[in-house]
């Protein structure tokens, strides 16, 4: 798809989308727990060697097709044989930052690879994103503390090639030393493709990638699936089954045990990577996709932008925000409409990381003058898009910062708007405007709306980084 022929809003914030009117129990049950999963930060560093995490091993599964060793892990491998420290980074969407999901499993096995040596992991998973919002995320929250291994786990988070090509990219322009590895994981609907001996169509487009890079790259899902088939799983169960094995409750966030299967894959993989013949790196080669993200950034708002004096800079060391910390050092929050900011860039794409929650509002953004109107759209690969239209065409002026996660609890979540390549000046002002809070949450979620209306009848909004494809400045 050619980004470049308009302008489009790209809300990356929901994992799922479940109509209201149509869900049962059950799918509502599957909102609660994914929504359960998507909150705030966590804590940044995790120790590779607590012993309170299970010590996985390979197992006896054995398929040649599981890790693809590709260029391997030369420069950590080599380090880690000579017992200097060594940081490994794993970034993703919740099945990362999830503390039983594979990452915690996976880190205390490598560290039994090399007892003697000092290890530190990195954190930067962020749930119900893709490679979008982490490929602009990617040196705030990992790169600048220098990873020698980065694990980048988005399969389920629409594996948006172009995001992924551009995290690709930005480690390797950064960092030449630091090793990268690919790791697909799965939900509930890509086993048949595996089943079938297959690949799951929109992992190819990321292997594409690993081969065009030399990457190792390891499917998580392929033991699973035997497993499956062969009766000794349970995809998805609320409760334990004797005799079984449960992976999930809700179809795609491993608990402890689906979580051990996927770090056994990973276990084997290194091992693999560790017994191949390595190769050096070739110099970083053409990029394979024309859009891809390597110029993607995130910002502190004051860093880049002018804000009114409707907007105050407010400390995320209390609750509700306390949870954020990890993302957010502060926030800029205002509640009265009209209060704006501006900042200025020379790109294709800008965008906030906020926080989302009862009382949030809507916002109306300027663009080098000119109000933007917008209409919803959804190309592969993304979340939620809008167009950029007409002032006189069908759609809107506000950029609704409420959704149906934001029912009693308060998320992360973000927001970008695609532009023609150019400078731009941009200005986000807080609406008067508000939205049908009652109809974005539906039947099923109305009990505290009706008990607590002030919360929501609100027009708060609380924003933690501004992004951007491009550079800041005039």
């Amino acid at each position: 798809m050619n980004y470049k022929r308009f302008s489009v809003l790209l809300c990356g914030c929901l994992l799922v989308q479940v109509a209201a009117s149509s869900q049962s129990r059950d799918e509502a049950e599957e909102l609660r727990l994914i929504a359960a999963s998507q909150a705030g930060a966590s804590s940044l560093y995790f120790n590779p060697g607590d012993t309170t995490v299970p010590l996985i091993s390979t197992g006896d599964y054995n398929n040649s097709n599981e890790c693809t060793v590709r260029g391997g892990l030369p420069h950590f491998f080599r380090k880690a044989a000579a017992g200097k420290p060594l940081t490994i980074g794993f970034i993703g969407g919740s099945i990362t930052q999830g503390n039983q999901c594979y990452r915690r499993q996976t880190a205390r096995y490598i560290q039994s690879m090399f007892p003697d040596a000092v290890m530190k992991g990195i954190n930067a998973g962020v749930s119900g994103t893709g490679t979008d919002l982490g490929a602009c995320r990617l040196y705030d929250q990992l790169m600048q503390y220098h990873p020698d291994l980065v694990f980048v786990e988005f399969a389920v988070n629409g594996a948006y090639a172009s995001g992924m090509e551009g995290i690709i990219r930005q480690i390797r322009k950064k960092s030449p030393q630091t090793d990268i590895c690919l790791i697909y994981t799965v939900n509930i609907g890509h086993t048949e493709a595996y089943a079938a001996g297959q690949v799951p169509e929109h992992i190819k487009e990321l292997e594409q990638l690993a081969v065009h890079y030399a990457l190792p790259s390891i499917h998580l899902g392929m033991e699973p699936t035997l497993l499956e088939r062969e009766g000794k799983l349970l995809w998805k169960s609320a409760t334990d089954v004797p005799g079984k094995i449960v992976y999930s409750r809700d179809g795609l966030h491993p608990v402890m045990a689906g979580g051990n299967i996927y770090a056994a894959a990973i276990a084997r993989g290194m091992q693999k990577i560790r017994n191949a013949n390595a190769v050096e790196p070739s110099p970083l080669p053409a990029p394979l996709l024309a859009d891809n993200w390597e110029d993607a950034g995130m910002y502190d708002p004051l860093q880049i932008a002018a804000f009114s004096r409707g907007f105050k800079k407010t400390a995320t060391d209390q609750l509700p925000l306390k949870q954020f910390r990890g993302w957010f050092p502060y926030v800029m929050t205002a509640e009265r409409p009209g209060a704006s900011f501006t900042f200025h860039f020379t790109g294709t794409m800008f965008g906030i990381f906020d926080i989302g929650g009862p009382e949030m509002g809507q916002l109306e953004a300027v663009v080098d003058g000119k109000p933007m109107k917008l209409v919803s759209r959804a190309p592969k690969g993304t979340r939620f898009l809008g167009e950029a239209v007409a002032a006189d065409s069908s759609g809107s002026y506000t950029i609704n910062r409420f959704n149906n996660f934001c029912n009693n609890r308060y998320r992360g979540q973000y927001e970008m708007i695609i532009l023609p390549a150019g400078k731009h000046t941009v200005t986000l002002r807080l609406s008067a405007e508000k939205a049908d809070k009652r109809a974005i949450l539906g039947s099923t979620q109305l009990e505290d709306i009706t008990r607590h209306p002030e919360k929501y009848d609100r027009t708060v909004v609380y924003i933690g980084k501004i992004l951007l494809r491009g550079k800041p400045g005039r």
